[in-house]
């Protein structure tokens, strides 16, 4: 069995993480912070001078970090970003399964052809490690479960495709090139900043309003539910564990649920009774649709010393109290968010 590095080995890094300004990448962030990495943070250029969540992190974590505005999809900028770097976390992605319906060659661009632009980069820099964020999605409704890594993958979904896409290219590169790129595959990860795209924070909106009723589409497919703050360990303990190049490594709790569950246990949070409203709109087409996710935690735990510590009860819990700080973001729950 491979011994994990201790993750205070970071200590004095210097670290690149993209889509830092997202939900998982800014609580990444913070965690490297306090791992005492040295931190830069690739945050989608806008007009507004906003760098997403990273806006509303402490002001200690801020200070503390090297901000760049650009875009993956500039594969001379990424070459200048990734300069001097010790460790690359590559989580800038286009994530909407509804939205990678509409608009497909966003995804190409952006997921396959931005993770080209780091690879080349982190080869050509010589970095002693990339950290690839995958997705559970990747295997489409399984043969079985739970899912190892090894399980195959199909794609059910331009999204998913995209994503299959580019972890292959990560495989290519260390085959290859023996570039030193590992592929992390989060299951469902949620908690605090999460958009209302994802089911968790759109069932604990709708259930902040006074009628308590909840309009989602399915109600029977079941996922692997990850606290945020167990990914971004996650996260760090794969850029110091001994892993080789091109290795897969997936993060989840091993147990599933399903949005009814979810829904029910919103409900017990709350002390109502939901009422439920399935929208056709929400549902993706049938063939599309990924009926569970669930997967098998034991090569993060025996490869990288990871295994999640917050129980969904818990998580829903702080979930639900940073939406009721942070309501005024999030102003329409009954807006179908893609």
């Amino acid at each position: 069995m491979s011994t994990p590095n201790a993750a205070g080995s970071l200590i004095g890094r210097r670290v690149v993480v993209t889509g830092a300004d997202g939900f998982i990448g800014s609580h990444l962030v913070e965690h490297l912070v306090r791992l005492g990495a040295d931190v830069r943070a690739l945050c989608l250029y806008n007009s507004f001078g906003s760098c997403g969540w990273l806006d509303d992190v402490d002001a200690s974590v801020r200070a503390s970090i090297e901000v760049w505005a650009g875009d993956i999809r500039d594969a001379a900028q990424m070459f200048e970003l990734v300069a001097g770097a010790d460790t690359v976390f590559h989580l800038a992605a286009l994530i909407s399964v509804p939205y990678s319906y509409e608009a497909p060659a966003s995804f190409v661009a952006t997921n396959i052809n931005g993770t080209l632009n780091l690879l080349e980069a982190v080869r050509r820099h010589d970095v002693r490690r990339m950290v690839h964020t995958s997705t559970s999605e990747v295997y489409g409704t399984p043969d079985t479960v739970p899912i190892t890594e090894t399980h195959p993958l199909k794609a059910q979904s331009p999204y998913a495709a995209s994503k299959i896409a580019a972890d292959k290219l990560c495989e290519s590169f260390a085959a290859s090139f023996d570039t030193p790129v590992v592929v992390l595959r989060p299951f469902n990860t949620y908690g605090p900043r999460q958009s209302m795209r994802a089911v968790i924070p759109t069932v604990l909106r709708q259930l902040l309003e006074p009628e308590a009723t909840v309009r989602v589409g399915t109600l029977d497919t079941r996922r692997d539910f990850t606290f945020v703050t167990d990914t971004a360990r996650g996260f760090a303990a794969a850029a110091t564990a001994d892993l080789a190049a091109g290795e897969v490594v997936q993060l989840g709790t091993g147990s599933c649920h399903s949005v009814a569950d979810i829904i029910e246990a919103a409900g017990r949070l709350f002390r109502v009774e939901p009422t439920v409203v399935t929208e056709t709109e929400r549902l993706r087409p049938a063939a599309s649709e990924v009926q569970v996710l669930l997967s098998d935690p034991g090569k993060a735990n025996e490869r990288m010393g990871w295994q999640p510590t917050v129980t969904l009860d818990d998580g829903l819990a702080e979930t639900a109290q940073w939406l009721e700080k942070y309501i005024d973001r999030y102003p329409d729950p009954n807006r179908y968010h893609r």
